[in-house]
């Protein structure tokens, strides 16, 4: 009993004995640096030390790219173009699956396994009548008011000859922003189209020009007729490319912009379309 006593008294005398660690000038050996030390303080700062390298390995894995770099751990970016080609795959096993139905459906008609059905016709008609019987056809008021208000409609509705005209494809002479819009109230019976001067202006559509000269109101004017009862109109040019009786095709450039014209007001075309003598809004079939 005692010698196990006494063994612990040396083990805590080994430590707690101080000790004393010097740093000492080679050449001269003149002391630069003195500690007090015993080897609990040495246990206990080594183990200090030990736990914040530990830490700070921990911090650095867990949150810096440099976790990438070790064994077992993957990407962000890698982990999304997993998750991308997931969905890629789930959409075209997908797509498999339909087109595998579709096929082997075609191949039962082919094969002749579907079955015919029968209809009975007879039954088709009775269910028609029954249906047509429990309609009621006749015009309510808000109709009859909305049938009456088309039909007193001036002659510059566009309903009245959109359908005569609906074979036509038709290209934007110039692109801009309107200045004046299609308004037959005004006798306004055209776009006036802003452009920067000398911008080339362009056939909407093939056709023949009938009519290529100047006029002091509306300067150098052209007109190309398109065939069908249409013509185009393009006023306030500064110059013109064309003459009476070429023939142009669509997108063919056949003037070039300005202000000419004692109307003009600026830099723009003034665009019309006319059918069959009626003026129509060019704002409908083309997108400037």
């Amino acid at each position: 009993m005692r010698r196990k006593n006494s063994e612990k008294k040396k083990f805590k005398k080994k430590l707690l004995h101080k000790y004393r660690l010097v740093v000492l000038n080679e050449d001269t050996f003149e002391e630069r640096l003195a500690v007090k030390l015993t080897r609990l303080n040495v246990f206990v700062i080594s183990f200090l030390v030990a736990v914040f390298l530990v830490a700070i390995t921990s911090v650095i894995i867990a949150f810096t790219p440099l976790r990438e770099y070790i064994p077992g751990y993957s990407s962000t970016s890698l982990q999304k173009q997993a998750m991308t080609l997931d969905f890629k795959t789930d959409s075209l096993l997908n797509v498999i699956n339909r087109n595998d139905v579709y096929i082997n459906s075609v191949k039962s008609v082919l094969r002749g396994e579907v079955s015919a059905v029968e209809i009975n016709k007879d039954s088709i008609y009775k269910a028609a009548q029954s249906d047509a019987a429990i309609l009621d056809l006749k015009p309510s008021q808000a109709d009859s008011i909305l049938r009456e208000k088309i039909n007193n409609e001036d002659k510059y509705n566009l309903f009245d000859t959109a359908t005569s005209i609906t074979n036509f494809v038709f290209f934007p002479p110039v692109n801009g922003s309107l200045s004046a819009v299609f308004d037959p109230n005004e006798t306004h019976f055209a776009v006036d189209i802003i452009v920067p001067k000398n911008t080339p202006v362009k056939a909407t559509a093939d056709g023949r020009v009938i009519f290529s000269s100047w006029t002091s109101d509306t300067g150098y004017v052209i007109i190309i007729d398109h065939g069908d009862e249409l013509i185009s109109v393009y006023k306030h040019n500064s110059s013109l490319t064309k003459t009476q009786g070429d023939f142009v095709k669509s997108r063919e450039v056949i003037a070039v912009s300005g202000t000419s014209g004692e109307l003009s007001t600026g830099p723009h075309l003034h665009f019309e379309l006319w059918y069959n003598g009626t003026p129509l809004n060019p704002s409908t079939f083309i997108d400037f």
